[in-house]
């Protein structure tokens, strides 16, 4: 294949665009904010599975507490009603008596053993409370902390994607003066060779695969007229000849 020596030379201005856009997609890829909101996510998730535990804990002995205070109301209402029936005296039988004294009796011992359940359910009650409190916190100050580096990781890709369309635009513009067949076996090689489909012969040394070249290669391409576009022998990568090479 054959193309003009400043065709040549611009497919290595190419090459160090391709390079850039490759450095700027692995630095948007690799930003430490995403390790950093994928963390944090992470732990967002498991607060929020501990703080809705903690809010049907706190529901449920909600429910349970209102149910003991409904108890112990009935058992006081019921214990109010004996000592007015005592206190009216309508009840006159000696035996009579002494039952509605027992069970005001027992519905007080009753009524205090209740009266215990709830406080014992308000603590737990209380408790709970104060643990969705603090996972609330816990939750928000995560959440903050999502929001913040995700402003960062956005702030970062509209400084990457700027500087990558504008590397693209530019790719495009020398692209565009590059012989068709020249560009396609450029960026065939490219595709091939890790992101390098053309390299400078620099002091007879491949800046592709940095190998240098043999006394024979070397005979070869000093043979080459400039316009011959010339191969690495190591690499295949295309040779872009300078007044560098070492020729």
């Amino acid at each position: 294949m054959n193309a003009a020596p400043a065709d040549q030379i611009r497919l290595l201005d190419v090459q160090a665009l391709d390079v850039r856009l490759q450095q700027l997609a692995h630095k948007r890829k690799s930003l430490p904010e995403h390790a950093e909101i994928e963390s944090l996510t992470k732990d967002l998730t498991q607060l929020r599975d501990l703080l809705v535990a903690a809010q049907t804990e706190e529901s449920d002995t909600a429910r349970e507490q209102t149910k003991a205070e409904q108890d112990v109301d009935q058992v006081r209402q019921r214990a109010t009603r004996d000592q007015q029936r005592l206190d009216s005296g309508a009840v006159t039988s000696p035996k009579d008596l002494e039952n509605l004294q027992r069970e005001i009796t027992s519905l007080a011992k009753r009524q205090g053993d209740l009266e215990d359940v709830v406080l014992e359910v308000m603590e737990r009650r209380e408790s709970a409370q104060e643990r969705v409190a603090e996972l609330t916190e816990r939750v928000g100050s995560v959440q903050a902390k999502i929001d913040d580096a995700t402003g960062r990781r956005d702030a970062a890709f509209e400084e990457l994607d700027g500087e990558t369309a504008t590397a693209t635009k530019e790719r495009e513009v020398i692209a565009g003066a590059i012989p068709a067949d020249l560009l396609k076996l450029y960026d065939k090689l490219r595709a091939q060779q890790g992101g390098v489909g053309a390299a400078r012969l620099y002091q007879r040394t491949c800046q592709g695969c940095r190998q240098e070249l043999s006394i024979t290669d070397i005979n070869d391409i000093r043979k080459a007229t400039p316009d011959t576009v010339v191969r690495c022998e190591n690499c295949s990568r295309i040779l872009v000849r300078t007044a560098e090479s070492g020729l």
